[in-house]
């Protein structure tokens, strides 16, 4: 049996998501996941997990938090 592209459209996924490939490998993947429901389907939990992942690192750690995590840094190196 060969590959129907899935191999090559998996491989790529993380930089097509990103928007890091060329426009001819783009356009080639966006086809593929358009007739293939199981890249399809791999490709928006690849989505919505680098959505989720974007919107936690824009948040900041409560204060009380990060004064904690600061004051255990400083104990296990007290030299820096």
């Amino acid at each position: 049996m060969t590959d129907c592209g899935c191999e090559k459209a998996r491989r790529d996924l993380e930089e097509y998501l990103r928007d890091e490939v060329c426009k001819t490998k783009h356009s080639d993947i966006t086809e593929h996941l358009d007739n293939c429901p199981g890249c399809r389907d791999e490709a928006l939990v690849a989505r919505t997990l680098t959505d989720v992942l974007a919107r936690a690192c824009k948040e900041t750690a409560p204060e009380e938090l990060r004064a904690q995590v600061l004051a255990k840094l400083r104990e296990a190196h007290p030299a820096h």
